[in-house]
């Protein structure tokens, strides 16, 4: 008896060290990205003990104004913030950069010299820009997952889900002008459906040069300290009605249901702040095995491929400035992930986050070991997920290359591969003459957008390259024949393959897609070499993505019970799920940090800094000369630290991922005081694992945005329709008016 009861100490002893290593992943009060429809249940409490002055119902509500109403996906991959009762909308510079080139000339250089608007018909509409504002969330779990049952094959089980999804967005959205999308959060075992209203008439308002908007460029990415004043302002516009209106002269500035009033007083070290925003992608949940192939395999193919896209974009766009207008945006991408997966791969091995992933999955085997219920519900999961690695291995480079080189290498390829459709409709007995027109009207109606930011010599010297790295680094077994056939035929000169494609394809040319238009034949498009150049890939790439397809779905699975096993082994633990650009809420505070042993970063930086970091021999550093009298005469007004220095931007501990640029900093009183626009280089490996010690954001101060608006550009009208908050009194001191230099106003 005393053995047994020996026995039964030390198991329960066992089961709590194992319990204490799972429970790594317990969220800090700084780390999660949380669902705001739950921080009633899950985080308001804390948010309070942090100094949180509002009640949950204040943040996210369906019944009610607050603050989630003023928070929007701006385009397709960033957010954006509602800061006026006229519909004006806060985003970084780099979020509007793309909408911002798309309406730039050499003539007119938004991009370069700024652009301000005096008044609401200066305004610029952005085609194809729209916003979107969510109205509520709902949990959606009981209803996706009805009839699914764990016999079912996991392709069973995906098609039934989808045919779930279908009716639950069909009914939610009929007979509304709201869009609805339902997402899977937890790895598949939770479902939300999403209610959105989204506005198609958006218009510039105002936007830095990029020598304030983007200072410090692609050599400060990442990095603190930063200088950079990352905003631009746009405006949301309706109907009559108040609701989504395709742009129209008679569209009125929208009133939206709640905007953010801004703080003017600074920030303090120590001080809370939240942030509501529509991150991308993490992976928190992601095993040791998934680390390494990351480290090893894919991060390194991307990184070598986007880093010879990056050469020949530079060469072309430092040659011709209309080149660099129609390349600058699509330069900035690409560049954005390139030093972040540098990053990642240093910061994965420094963390040494396989070594805490392979922690986590042996205290999970040896947790499920001791419980037959859990092995029997759980015990698949690692071996799922180890197998299906093991099986992908083979596949990775190509299926890399493929994403990397061949869809999204050069532009020609994929306006070529758009052309499919057509070419089927075409390539029949008997055709549907309706449905080849409607085909054919909706390529034409395409052509003036693809081609204005396309420049053919650039392009062809991508195609030689890419196709160059593909030959050279794929294994023989994922060579397209056609790929091998032109390589002989040019004798391994891939210059003169390039050549001679774009010479013979028509579509290098809009002119010429015009005219094949106009009466359109299979066999033009069988025969030209772009289109059967990008058809190899794609017969190449469908065989891959075959093999493919069942260790995928056992990856899947086995992250599904993965991440379902920890839940139900920690029912006191407060989980989060992975992001996947919804909108999602983080809290901490503005906090300073040590990168390294000796090493410590104040949380802000001042305007001395940019003077300190001005080199006028490269674009990055380029101060403007009307900023530079502003900063030597410290003419900052209301908006100066109390010390008269000037913050540019600040840091917190807040977890946040690629979609949460432009997102609001937020304070305790539900001010506005910064948007987010960075993270830091200490903490790339952010995405898999969060480092609380290290992981900071970037922030611009608000404070710098308003000086920009107003002292620097005059546009003392946008700053009329904000609500300044101000706590403390400041001495200003009476400084001379500054003699304009150039802008963009209009």
């Amino acid at each position: 008896m005393q053995f047994q009861s020996i026995h039964e100490t030390m198991k329960k002893f066992i089961l709590l060290v194992i319990l204490a290593s799972l429970l790594q992943l317990q969220s800090n009060a700084d780390e999660g990205m949380w669902i705001p429809a739950l921080i009633e249940k899950l985080n308001i409490d804390d948010m309070h003990r942090m100094g949180l002055r509002l009640t949950a119902e204040e943040i996210y509500s369906v019944n009610q104004s607050s603050i989630k109403d003023a928070i929007v996906i701006f385009g397709r991959g960033c957010t954006g913030e509602i800061i006026s009762e006229q519909g004006l909308l806060l985003t970084n510079h780099h979020c509007g950069y793309g909408a911002i080139q798309s309406v730039s000339t050499v003539e007119n250089d938004y991009l370069k010299h700024g652009f301000w608007s005096k008044s609401f018909t200066d305004e610029i509409p952005i085609p194809g820009l729209t916003v979107q504002f969510l109205i509520r969330m709902d949990d959606v779990t009981t209803k996706v997952l009805d009839g699914i049952t764990d016999d079912m094959t996991e392709k069973e089980r995906n098609k039934a889900i989808r045919e779930q999804i279908q009716k639950i967005e069909k009914t939610a959205s009929e007979d509304t002008h709201y869009n609805a999308i339902v997402k899977e959060y937890f790895g598949g075992n939770t479902y939300y459906l999403l209610i959105y209203e989204t506005f198609r008439d958006v218009r510039l308002a105002g936007a830095p040069p990029q020598s304030i908007g983007k200072f410090g460029a692609d050599t400060d990415n990442w990095m603190w300290p930063r200088h950079t004043g990352d905003f631009s302002l746009f405006r949301v516009y309706a109907g009559q009605d108040n609701k989504p209106a395709d742009y129209s002269q008679d569209n009125k500035p929208y009133t939206p249901r709640h905007y953010l009033p801004i703080a003017v007083d600074g920030v303090q070290n120590g001080d809370f702040a939240m942030i509501l925003g529509n991150p991308g992608s993490t992976n928190r949940y992601l095993t040791s095995w998934g680390v390494e192939s990351i480290i090893h395999e894919s991060h390194p193919v991307r990184i070598s491929i986007r880093a010879e896209k990056l050469r020949i974009m530079d060469e072309h766009m430092k040659a011709n400035d209309k080149v660099r207008l129609q390349y600058a945006s699509k330069y900035a991408g690409v560049s954005n992930y390139w030093k972040n997966f540098i990053g990642q791969v240093r910061g994965l091995k420094r963390m040494q986050v396989v070594d805490k992933k392979q922690q986590i999955e042996k205290d999970f085997t040896v947790r499920i070991e001791t419980d037959p219920e859990l092995m029997k519900k759980y015990g698949k999961a690692l071996p799922l997920i180890h197998d299906a690695y093991e099986q992908m291995r083979p596949f990775n480079q190509v299926r890399w290359y493929m994403v990397e080189a061949v869809f999204s290498g050069s532009e020609i390829l994929s306006i070529a591969n758009r052309f499919t459709r057509l070419y089927e409709l075409l390539n029949t007995k008997e055709q549907d003459q309706e449905a080849i027109q409607k085909e054919t009207d909706r390529l034409l109606n395409t052509l003036d957008n693809t081609y204005k930011n396309l420049d053919a010599g650039l392009d062809q010297h991508m195609l030689a390259r890419m196709m160059e790295m593909y030959y050279q680094e794929v294994q023989p077994g994922f060579q397209p024949d056609l790929l091998i056939k032109m390589a002989g035929k040019h004798k391994q000169d891939f210059d003169a393959l390039a050549v001679s494609v774009f010479k013979k394809t028509m579509f290098g040319s809009p002119d010429k897609l015009r005219t094949f238009l106009r009466q359109p034949k299979a066999k033009t498009i069988a025969d030209d070499p772009a289109y059967q150049l990008i058809r190899a890939f794609v017969d190449i790439n469908k065989e891959v993505q075959q093999q493919l397809s069942e260790p995928m779905e056992n990856l899947r699975k086995g992250s599904r019970l993965f991440i379902a096993g920890q839940m139900e082994m920690q029912p006191e633990r407060k989980f989060y799920s992975d992001a996947n650009f919804s909108l999602r809420l983080t809290y901490g505070t503005v906090q300073d940090y040590y990168p390294a042993d000796a090493v410590h970063y104040n949380f802000y930086t001042t305007t001395e800094g940019i003077l300190a970091k001005e080199d006028p021999t490269t674009w990055e550093f380029e101060v403007p000369e009307r900023l530079k009298k502003i900063i030597e005469r410290s003419d900052y007004g209301i908006y100066a630290n109390n010390d008269g220095t000037m913050s540019v931007n600040f840091l917190t501990n807040h977890d946040i991922t690629g979609g949460n640029s432009g997102s609001p900093v937020i304070n305790a009183r539900g001010e506005l005081i910064g948007l987010a626009f960075d993270g830091n280089w200490e903490a790339m490996s952010g995405d898999m694992a969060f480092e609380p010690e290290v992981q900071r954001t970037i922030n611009v101060d608000i404070r710098y945005v308003l000086l920009i608006i107003d002292k620097y550009a005059g546009a003392t009208n946008l700053i009329d329709e904000m609500k300044l908050s101000r706590r403390q009194t400041k001495i200003l001191r009476e400084v001379a008016p500054i003699e304009d230099s150039r802008m963009m106003i209009r």
